[in-house]
Formats: C-alpha cells, sequence, structure tokens
C-alpha cells in the first residue's frame, strides 16, 4: 500500500537505507578525522567500483568501506571476496590519477558503526 504521498514502501525501505547510509559514512569520516586522517575523498566512483572513504595520512592511504551493522563481526563479513575485489580496483584507479602515486602506500580497511556506539575502526581489514 502506498503512503500518503504516492510513494511505495520499497521506495521507502530504500531512501531510509540510504539515508542511513550516508549517516554511516559521515559518523566514519567525523572518527578517522578524530584519528588524524585527512578525508580525501568520498564516494568515489568508477566503471570498476566505488570507494565509501579515501583517507590520508602522510603516505598511507587508507581506502575505507563503511559498513552500518549490529557489530564488528558482521560489518567485517558484509564485505564480500567480490566486493573487495571492486574496492581493490577502484582504488587503483583513483591511485593512478594521483601525480604522488609512486609514494604512496594503500591500506584496505573498513569502519564498522553499531547504534549507540562509536565507530569501529579495522586496520587492514583485507
Amino acid at each position: 500500500m502506498s503512503g500518503g504521498n504516492g510513494e511505495s514502501g520499497e521506495k521507502r525501505k530504500r531512501r531510509r537505507a540510504r539515508t542511513h547510509g550516508l549517516f554511516a559514512e559521515r559518523l566514519a569520516a567525523l572518527a578517522l578525522r578524530l584519528k588524524g586522517y585527512r578525508i580525501v575523498a568520498r564516494n568515489f566512483r568508477c566503471k570498476q567500483g566505488e570507494i565509501d572513504i579515501i583517507a590520508r595520512k602522510g603516505d598511507l592511504v587508507a581506502i575505507v568501506e563503511v559498513k552500518a551493522r549490529p557489530d564488528t563481526m558482521s560489518a567485517a563479513e558484509a564485505v564480500t571476496l567480490r566486493g573487495r575485489r571492486r574496492i581493490e580496483q577502484a582504488a587503483q584507479v583513483w591511485l593512478s590519477r594521483r601525480p604522488d602515486h609512486a609514494r604512496l602506500s594503500l591500506r584496505f580497511d573498513i569502519v564498522a558503526v553499531r547504534p549507540w556506539r562509536w565507530p569501529a575502526h579495522i586496520e587492514n581489514a583485507f
């Protein structure tokens, strides 16, 4: 059954999930900034894939996948092998566009955004 504004239940569910995901990404970015990272890109997209957050600390570039889940373990498990490959390919595209790419080192992290808790940063997650 449609809501009062003519929007289907499925559309509302997708919009709510997107809003929740954007909030999780903002919270993850804040947590990373407080740890001394500089956010250099959010939602980087290319045909190979998408990266939620690209953060930098010195010559270290953290490619960060953000997962909003009830606990840290389920967040880590939500990043599938196929998803990892797409993130890694997108990271290579992003890195190839950087003039200083030769001196940068990449690391793949996950930030688990859990209800009513501070985000958990899993370094070297994959």
